[in-house]
């Protein structure tokens, strides 16, 4: 609604002062789709101040959701105001290039830079209806534009003709416009996981139909199936992907590492139906495994086995020990200084406000097992307000994991995993975030595990019993897997102090671990957020201003001859003593407009055999020609009355130009950057005039 109204703002303003110049009618476009702008987007009726304080609210806010959202982006107020304002400027670019520069197939490049977003981040193709208007909005530019009626009716059956086609090639190759078809680390045609994780995950969950990917056998209890670990935190990213560390190759030798404390082994066929990526998911700590034609190495440290190009394995059998800890074992684990990399402890960025909600909703415990149980219960206990969806809670512009955690409270499993583990290294427990998949639905003696099992997890680290599996996303649709130590802790009511729950957990006074945090505490979700510092209002103005210059500079030099034009046309159909010299005037800019320059030394007539050569000129043409030569040398030499008979040069200069114009058509440079406005040739000078009688 928003785009069609701003839109419809710019083609009002374009017909309204379609008589006016050009530069007046874009500045007043401007103006007005800035007080739509205004009126549909903040409280105020005006540009002003406060107006663009509003504007610079949004635009943080928007900025903020885009870096942390993925698609499909909830309809926001923030994302409403770029999204309209972005197509506010294409829809009077489209007009000045369409309508002013009248180059209409020129206008279906910004036009297509509207389609290229959607296309290139939708998780299906588009819709039948989006290529067809797309083709006729098109078609309706190039088939209204001057001097083409004679061209409708084979014009709208060339493009019935190109809709066609491009409908049935749409349904024939169905990977054009779907999720990861652009190499941005997302889903592959096949299913896999690309470098861009929790992108691609996204994808895997949102697929129309869920892809098989694997069929396992040998699981003695559902297990994680582990594709690859995230060790690094990104304030403003998330848990990032990084390149694995050098490993041992995976052959026909047992892996390195000892078999941590209460593990059992199994050993697991799995056969490949549709998954291609760099990594090779693995269940548990892998011991061995065979099977594998690529070559394949294992990162012990991370838990990753991985290969330097995308492989699609046929099928392979892993030995895996598989954890299988109590929950007395792990609250008896003694913490182990230096026992993992530091970096897995890094809270480097994160809001003061994450770990003093972490030590409300920790409180009491003081072993690393009930610390992650009490974070656990409060995304998935019975008293929990989260809630797990594909369609993100919008943010409002603070910081992203606060607003999950206090306010929006809804995401899907990225935003579970990752708040987790932030939360419990905040308390000093060394945390990892894992990707992979579930453990699927069971069929016959074997499990099957499709694309819609993609999942993400928390791992954390116990001395002595290695990377222990948790699962904070509250699902409900019987995926989730309880181990046995998370399943005894429910039984034993587990620590002595309470969970806590979310109406308990707001950060209190004095609870920041940092002396510098700040004591502002986030407002409650039913009240307004601060809007943004006033002093920064000016930023949209002048970036307003900044592309308003840089507009107007590209369509300069067409507006410029756009003037020269009318003038001279003017002053030929008003005739008098320079009339005949306005005219021949034009009819040079028109040639050189088209490449074909007039050399200053060409006589009238010279210069007149060279347009009839180089532009082909029709005999209609060359008649208006011969009586153009005979007004100029008339008003140059003899002053006679042949120089101010406006009618007769109007129409020879009408003549001529068609002549020209069909002969050498216009192209789009030269009709956005017209040769007679950047290189002005000086006009041949009429010679002195003689006294009467002479």
């Amino acid at each position: 609604g928003h785009a069609a109204g701003i839109v419809a703002v710019c083609v009002a303003v374009s017909v309204l002062l379609r008589r006016a110049h050009a530069a007046v009618a874009t500045v007043v476009a401007l103006a007005a789709m800035l007080e739509y702008l205004v009126v549909a987007f903040t409280p105020e009726w005006f540009p002003g101040p406060a107006a663009f304080a509003e504007f610079g609210r949004l635009v943080a806010g928007a900025g903020s959701q885009i870096s942390t959202g993925v698609p499909p982006i909830a309809s926001t107020p923030e994302i409403l105001l770029l999204t309209t304002a972005g197509i506010g400027v294409v829809g009077l670019i489209v007009q000045l290039v369409a309508v002013v520069g009248q180059a209409p197939a020129a206008a279906g490049v910004p036009l297509l830079a509207v389609y290229a977003v959607p296309t290139a981040l939708t998780g299906r193709l588009l819709p039948w209806w989006a290529v067809t208007g797309a083709a006729a909005g098109f078609a309706l530019l190039l088939l209204t534009r001057r001097g083409a009626r004679r061209q409708l009716p084979a014009g709208v059956l060339m493009t019935a003709v190109a809709v066609v086609v491009a409908l049935l090639a749409g349904s024939l190759f169905t990977a054009v416009g779907t999720t990861g078809r652009f190499n941005s680390g997302n889903l592959s045609a096949s299913g896999a996981i690309g470098l861009n994780p929790f992108t691609a995950l996204r994808g895997q969950l949102t697929r129309g139909t869920p892809a098989d990917l694997f069929e396992v056998s040998g699981l003695p209890q559902p297990q994680y199936m582990r594709a690859l670990t995230l060790r690094d935190f990104a304030a403003d990213r998330g848990f990032v992907a990084t390149a694995p560390a050098p490993g041992v190759p995976i052959g026909d030798t047992d892996l390195p590492g000892g078999a941590p404390d209460g593990t059992q082994k199994a050993t697991v066929a799995v056969d490949n139906v549709g998954f291609r990526d760099y990594w090779l998911p693995v269940y548990g700590t892998p011991q061995r495994v065979d099977g594998l034609s690529g070559n394949w190495s294992y990162d012990p440290v991370s838990g990753i086995a991985y290969s330097t190009r995308q492989r699609e394995e046929s099928s392979w059998t892993q030995t895996a020990l598989l954890q299988q800890p109590t929950a007395d074992d792990l609250r008896a684990a003694t913490p182990a200084p230096g026992a993992v990399d530091v970096g897995y402890l890094n809270v480097a960025g994160v809001d003061p406000r994450v770990a003093a909600l972490t030590a409300d909703v920790t409180r009491g415990r003081t072993n690393a097992f009930d610390k992650a149980m009490a974070v656990v219960d409060y995304f998935t206990g019975p008293n929990s307000q989260f809630h797990y969806s594909l369609a993100t809670a919008p943010g409002a512009g603070d910081d992203a994991l606060v607003e999950f955690l206090t306010k929006g409270r809804t995401g899907y499993c990225e935003q579970f995993a990752t708040a987790m583990a932030v939360m419990l290294r905040t308390t000093g427990v060394p945390t990892r975030v894992a990707v992979g998949f579930t453990g699927g639905t069971v069929d016959g003696d074997r499990r099957l595990i499709t694309s819609s099992d993609a999942h993400a997890w928390v791992e954390v680290y116990f001395n002595n019993y290695g990377w222990t599996s948790f699962d904070p996303t509250p699902l409900s649709d019987g995926r989730t897997i309880v181990p046995n130590y998370v399943q005894q802790a429910h039984e034993q009511g587990g620590s002595d102090a309470e969970p806590a729950t979310p109406q308990d957990t707001a950060p209190q006074d004095g609870d920041t671990p940092e002396p510098t945090a700040p004591q502002d505490q986030p407002p409650p979700p039913d009240q307004p957020q601060p809007t943004a510092d006033s002093s920064s209002w000016w930023v949209v103005p002048l970036v307003a201003l900044g592309g308003l210059l840089v507009l107007l500079a590209l369509v300069a030099p067409a507006l410029q001859r756009r003037r020269l034009r009318r003038r001279r046309l003017a002053a030929t159909a008003a005739g008098g003593p320079d009339a005949a010299e306005q005219a021949w005037s034009e009819v040079l800019a028109e040639s050189a407009d088209r490449g074909v320059g007039v050399p200053v030394t060409d006589t009238v007539r010279a210069a007149a055999r060279r347009l009839v050569e180089e532009h082909d000129l029709d005999e209609p043409a060359r008649d208006g020609l011969r009586r153009l030569v005979t007004a100029v040398e008339t008003a140059r030499f003899a002053a006679g009355p042949a120089a101010g008979d406006g009618p007769t040069l109007s129409a020879s200069l009408a003549a001529v130009r068609a002549g020209i114009a069909a002969g050498t058509p216009l192209g789009l440079r030269g009709r956005l950057l017209p040769a007679s406005v950047l290189r002005r040739r000086s006009a041949a000078v009429p010679a002195p005039r003689t006294p009467a009688g002479v």
